[in-house]
């Protein structure tokens, strides 16, 4: 998984990111290399805009500029072709995989959204390491849960975190896993902040 650039205060970004390719392919970065296979990738000295500066004032993971707009033309495409806000896919990206189109998690979860097997082949992802290809299926998936939760972001979220028969299970409340309970005020705080920069 993509380990972003966190700052504790908004001044200079001093980003020296670090890289190694694991025995699987995955690409892993850090700014904290904790092992000898972590080589220096990128040494870049610079001021923070003023999306990232307000994310980590709260305490979220900064991504540069750079990261968000490499993508920029699928998320565009993807937003119009599913009626999504650009910043909504942005914010999910930045939560699920902080930009890494090779993420992979324990889960099975892949690529930029995260998308669990089950979910790519629902949605047509043939590839789900394929930005293109996972941003267009995780945006068709947000899209039918806002649908199926009469446009519920948090229970939209949370259910895109846990599984929409999970929320459905509790009620159609936020289930109370640690994590689902963190992760849905942690894509509502990019959302909100991309969204006033857009």
């Amino acid at each position: 998984m993509l380990v972003a650039v966190a700052l504790a205060a908004p001044a200079a970004v001093h980003a020296d990111i670090y890289r190694y390719v694991d025995e699987n392919g995955g690409v892993h970065f850090t700014n904290l290399p904790t092992d000898s296979r972590y080589k220096l990738y990128l040494t870049t000295t610079k001021e923070p805009d003023a999306v990232s500066s307000a994310l980590v004032s709260r305490g979220v993971r900064y991504y540069p500029s750079a990261a968000r707009k490499r993508y920029q033309s699928h998320i565009l495409e993807a937003a119009r072709a599913y009626q999504l806000e650009p910043a909504l896919i942005h914010a999910v990206i930045s939560a699920e995989s902080g930009y890494n189109p090779l993420a992979r998690s324990a889960k099975g979860a892949r690529g930029l959204m995260q998308l669990m097997p089950d979910t790519a082949k629902r949605y047509g992802v043939v590839n789900p390491l394929d930005p293109q290809q996972n941003i267009y299926g995780g945006a068709a998936y947000l899209r039918d849960l806002l649908r199926l939760f009469g446009n519920d972001l948090k229970l939209a979220l949370a259910a895109y975190n846990a599984g929409e028969g999970t929320v459905i299970e509790y009620g159609n409340r936020i289930p109370p896993y640690l994590e689902t309970t963190q992760y849905v005020p942690k894509v509502l705080s990019y959302y909100k902040r991309y969204k006033a920069a857009m």
